[in-house]
């Protein structure tokens, strides 16, 4: 129970400092609503469940022992990023800013792209490979070890979630903040976009 608590509470002040899974979700709440930041919560926290599964499973020890892999995953990370800058930016009539323009994007793909943005950071899986491991009790074996390491992670999974659904609710707030001042879509696009492309550069210099 100690170990569970220490875990619980190294994970809390890990997953409230506001880093870029938490922006993401921010955006994407901003762009089109609490609702989509939920999905797209779920979506990244789905993919922490992947990371979860690879760490368990020794995906993620062959993705840090290999450059060209890491950086294969990487740079797949990024050019999505892009994509989404580009999209958001090409496609602004999908904001939801309740001015009557093109349906938003379906919840399905925001979903999607949550795990996406997710799975393509080898950071995240370099993360879990290093941080699960820590909290195994000693001399439990292979696989009571990877046991151990599957409820850890589905402890984070919760706890992730759960607080990543503030992220969501704020930036629903701030999509109806600057909807009423912003009095452009095009602005809202570009700088909703210009989030990606920050996030994007974050990627590739971090």
């Amino acid at each position: 129970m100690n170990t569970l608590l220490a875990f619980v509470a190294a994970s809390v002040a890990l997953i409230v400092i506001p880093g870029p899974n938490g922006i993401y979700i921010l955006t994407r709440s901003a762009a089109q609503g609490y609702r989509a930041g939920l999905v797209s919560a779920l979506g990244v926290e789905t993919g922490t469940l992947a990371h979860i599964a690879f760490a368990v499973l020794g995906v993620s020890a062959l993705i840090a022992a290999s450059p060209v892999a890491f950086n294969i995953l990487k740079f797949a990370g990024v050019g999505y990023l892009l994509y989404l800058a580009a999209r958001t930016v090409l496609r602004r009539s999908e904001l939801d800013l309740g001015g009557g323009g093109a349906p938003p994007l379906p919840l399905r793909r925001v979903f999607r792209d949550g795990i996406v943005v997710n799975v393509l950071n080898p950071k995240v899986a370099l993360f879990f490979l290093a941080f699960l491991p820590q909290f195994v009790t000693a001399g439990a074996g292979t696989a009571g070890a990877r046991a151990q390491m599957m409820v850890l992670g589905a402890v984070f999974f919760v706890l992730a979630l759960v607080l990543d659904a503030g992220y969501a609710l704020a930036g629903g707030a701030a999509r109806r903040w600057l909807g009423r001042r912003s009095g452009s879509t095009h602005r809202y696009g570009y700088a909703i976009g210009g989030i990606y492309l920050t996030l994007a550069a974050y990627a590739v210099a971090a």
